[in-house]
């Protein structure tokens, strides 16, 4: 073998940074009615849900101060 090393033809790369495709994609397929409605249905209920766990963890999270300290528990009433 000789040392002599072929050049590699690199011209490709400069010639791809100006292609520019003449196929075009398939256009788009629109819902159907049915898969609106089952979208609009999926969002109602998790919007649904987050505010019914709001709704429901609400008095969980409030600090009423009128309300602390003023229920016993049988354990603790001594007669």
């Amino acid at each position: 073998m000789s040392g002599r090393r072929e050049s590699a033809p690199f011209t490709f790369l400069s010639d791809a940074d100006g292609f520019r495709s003449n196929v075009t994609p398939p256009p788009r397929e629109r819902a159907s009615a049915g898969e609106l409605a089952g979208r609009w249905l999926l969002g109602v209920c998790v919007v649904a849900g987050l505010v019914g766990s709001l709704v429901l963890g609400m008095p969980a999270l409030s600090t009423d101060p009128s309300a602390t300290g003023t229920e016993q528990s049988e354990a603790s009433d001594t007669r």
